[in-house]
């Protein structure tokens, strides 16, 4: 594994393999570097983003690689260096807010000051408190805490200190939409100050485009493609890097001819006669293939429509309907289940009931062929 940073970089190459108690092997392969700002780490449960952390952290000594803060070694197996965790000057946030249920909201902040005098420390607790929002909290012990004022504490908590690197492991998890992208925003206003990198754990698309500025996605252990989060993750080429983007189609089929000039292939679905026109892709004539689909790129009529620049428009059956919230998710027979999603509006405007003929309309770039 490997990861750089810069103003600082971090920079990190890291391999690690381990054996769990069932005997599976998995391993941890990469290599990156992120500068200042915020890095989102993205990918599905299981895809090793908390191990890398940890790895960065120091919690965890991979098996061969270098980490790196600018010219800054944490760890080079070459050369057999590896800064302990407590040393490294990293800042790291968990799901869990971990305050010290004995302490007030400032005794917490000012743990990690211990080294300032006891005006100096306080001074800087109250400033970070007071940038987070929660300068009112400062006497409260974390039990009289809702879950964000607890979680705003433990942020000011790990940035008080002047982290060089920021480690984020899905700290919001539990907290609503707003919520969140009020922290965001405070998070975002600490940086653009304090210019640090910050590598944000998710595997939640609305969290990746509240706050990335850049992501890198990671699978089975290996970095998977980086990028912006258009670039990453609205273009997969990865299944399960679909279905965490929020890609809710993904259907099997097997390319029935590729037209280089057009710019686009042509897959036949498996178990029907249905074909859909998709980008041209790696894929040749007679390989067997995915696609994924977002529900929300997918339009209904009532008719059969005419005039327009889609090039894939199937006829199918609404075999149920579903209220989710502020969301209809209707699933459609049409030589596959395609899922759909429309608004409350468009359902009622359609009069949507099981049983209902209706039409797809798919736009050629809104279907990804992925691994």
């Amino acid at each position: 594994m490997a990861v750089e940073l810069t103003q600082p970089n971090l920079s990190v190459r890291t391999h690690l393999k381990r054996t769990d108690a069932s005997s599976s092997i998995f391993q941890l392969d990469v290599d990156f570097w992120i500068p200042p700002g915020i890095t989102i780490l993205f990918g599905p449960s299981g895809a090793g983003k908390s191990t890398l952390l940890d790895c960065i952290a120091g919690l965890i000594t991979p098996d061969e690689g270098r980490v790196t803060i600018s010219e800054d070694l944490l760890f080079d197996s070459a050369t057999h260096i590896n800064v302990p965790a407590q040393k490294r000057h990293l800042g790291y946030l968990f799901q869990s807010p971990a305050l010290f249920p004995h302490l007030t909201a400032q005794q917490n902040v000012e743990y990690g000051l211990s080294d300032l005098p006891t005006a100096d420390s306080a001074n800087a607790a109250q400033k970070i408190l007071k940038l987070f929002r929660v300068e009112t909290l400062a006497s409260r012990k974390p039990a009289e805490l809702s879950g964000g004022e607890a979680q705003r504490v433990a942020l000011a908590r790990s940035l008080v200190t002047q982290p060089r690197v920021l480690l984020l492991d899905e700290p919001l998890s539990g907290l609503d939409a707003d919520l969140k992208n009020s922290i965001f925003a405070d998070l975002r206003a600490w940086n653009e100050a304090n210019r640090i990198p910050i590598l944000y754990v998710t595997h939640d698309r609305a969290e990746v485009d509240a706050l990335g500025e850049r992501v890198v996605a990671i699978d089975d252990g290996k970095i998977i493609r980086q990028g912006s989060p258009r670039e990453v993750l609205d273009a997969p080429r990865n299944q399960r890097l679909a279905l965490a983007s929020g890609f809710e189609n993904l259907l099997a089929g097997t390319v029935k001819d590729v037209r280089l000039e057009d710019g686009v292939m042509r897959v036949s679905l498996d178990g029907s006669s249905t074909v859909i026109e998709v980008p041209l892709g790696f894929a040749k004539s007679g390989d067997s293939v995915r696609i994924a689909i977002r529900a929300g790129d997918i339009l209904l009529a009532l008719e059969r429509p005419v005039g327009l620049s889609a090039r894939n428009i199937l006829q199918g059956t609404l075999k149920s309907v579903e209220q989710r919230s502020a969301t209809m998710v209707c699933k459609v027979e049409a030589g596959a289940v395609f899922d759909v999603h429309v608004t409350l509006s468009a359902a009622r405007a359609l009069d949507l009931h099981p049983g209902r003929e209706l039409w797809l309309v798919l736009k050629t770039y809104s279907c990804h062929v992925v691994t």
